[in-house]
């Protein structure tokens, strides 16, 4: 009688331990990241945080290459796997996969109160009022110049309203002079070049409000980057590296000296402050003029939710804190990142650095956002502006490198952007 009740209270207790220990077992929650600088170790700080507050909560950061962010995860995507929440560029292009965080956060009108302008990158057309994450950096395209090198060439760097064609002679005076190796480079990128060709006068769409990539406007920069290519203006060796649509940057060129101006974008600012210091003085310089306008591309990289999480309820709680006021001012001082959030580029953000050169790229590329032409805000929230930023850069790489004339290369974006996108729209 005795070892049958001590057999039941062992198997009771057994069975009370495993509910306690179901009742006080973690939900993960993964996060597909990327890092440009520091990022990622300040969002882990501020993940520690929320795990210590939550301890019911755990929470990985999955940091993986940018390039895997471009190809890898819209095949997990795809195939309907994936993380709880991803930091993405592609903003509308994935927007499909994106969950509607709307009920399961706390204020919806705070988000669109400070989030309003960017939330619309994130939806699918038709949609107005899902809210599936926020900006955790605004970026603004535009080019360094290693300023130490212009002033050691004795050139001056050219002024406001300059346009793309005096930067580029001046760069390669300064290359000639102290034997540079690299005078001008771009981001391999898409995104990249369609900022300056709307500068030349691209328009993008056609009066329907289609796709229209090939005008008079994108030849004209597209000729320009194919003549500089040819000339040693920039070298055939970097985007002639890779093919396809593949992205590749010239950052630690720049970081290493050897490029006299780079095209990228102001998410470089805290690399550059941690990898170049004070080893010369790396400025930022406003937007070259064409003669439609003188504007980068808006961009950034978003922090979103996606359909594919199994805990909705824990993601909207751990995005109401990443998105509030307090927290971001910590994340976009200490990354050096445009904020993404209204009030707080209303307020000012305490940015955590005292480098003149972070600082003078922080309010050069901060200063360049009211004159970006709406143009470049429309191929921005476009949702296949990914298949247009593909084209572009794939076809006029392969005329760069002999295997396409300009004119074989221009027809060529044409099909791919039409082709494409009827694919997507048949569900391909």
């Amino acid at each position: 009688m005795n070892s049958r009740l001590n057999r039941l209270l062992v198997l009771g207790t057994a069975a009370m331990g495993l509910m306690v220990s179901s009742a006080l077992a973690e939900t993960e929650l993964r996060i597909t990241w990327y890092n440009d600088g520091n990022e990622g170790e300040v969002m882990r700080e501020i993940l520690d945080r929320y795990e210590a507050a939550n301890p019911d909560v755990k929470v990985t950061l999955d940091v993986v290459p940018y390039k895997a962010i471009l190809e890898s995860l819209p095949v997990q995507l795809a195939a309907g796997e994936g993380p709880d929440l991803a930091r993405v560029t592609d903003l509308g292009g994935l927007s499909e996969h994106y969950m509607d965080l709307t009920p399961h956060i706390s204020d919806a009108a705070y988000w669109e109160t400070n989030f309003g302008p960017f939330l619309k990158w994130l939806r699918q057309p038709g949609d107005d009022s899902a809210i599936s994450g926020f900006m955790t950096q605004l970026t603004v395209t535009g080019p360094y110049v290693n300023k130490t090198l212009f002033e050691q060439a004795g050139v001056d760097l050219p002024g406001d309203g300059a346009t793309w064609d005096d930067w580029a002679v001046a760069v390669r005076e300064v290359a000639d002079k102290l034997e540079i190796p690299i005078p001008m480079a771009w981001d391999r990128s898409g995104h990249r070049v369609s900022g300056p060709a709307i500068s030349m006068g691209a328009k993008m769409f056609d009066a329907d409000g289609k796709p229209a990539l090939v005008d008079d406007g994108l030849k004209a920069m597209a000729g320009k980057l194919y003549d500089w290519h040819q000339d040693g203006t920039m070298p055939k060796e970097l985007w002639g590296s890779v093919s396809g649509s593949q992205y590749l940057g010239a950052n630690e060129d720049f970081a290493n000296a050897q490029v006299a101006m780079y095209m990228s974008g102001s998410w470089q600012i805290p690399q550059f402050a941690d990898k170049i210091g004070d080893a010369f003085d790396w400025w930022a310089v406003p937007a070259p003029c064409g003669p439609a306008a003188c504007t980068g591309m808006p961009g950034g990289a978003a922090l979103v939710a996606l359909k594919t999480s199994e805990h909705p309820e824990e993601v909207g709680k751990l995005m109401d804190y990443l998105s509030s006021e307090e927290v971001l001012n910590e994340f976009y001082g200490k990354t050096l990142f445009i904020p993404g959030h209204l009030g707080l580029a209303a307020n000012g953000v305490e940015f955590q650095t005292d480098d003149p050169r972070a600082k003078h790229a922080l309010e050069t590329f901060a200063a360049a956002v009211p004159g970006i032409s709406p143009t470049a805000f429309d191929l921005q929230g476009y949702v296949n502006n990914r298949v247009m930023f593909n084209a572009l850069i794939s076809r006029l790489g392969e005329a760069i490198v002999g295997e396409l004339t300009l004119d074989e290369a221009y027809d060529r974006m044409t099909q791919d952007v039409e082709q494409q996108i009827a694919e997507k729209e048949r569900g391909g």
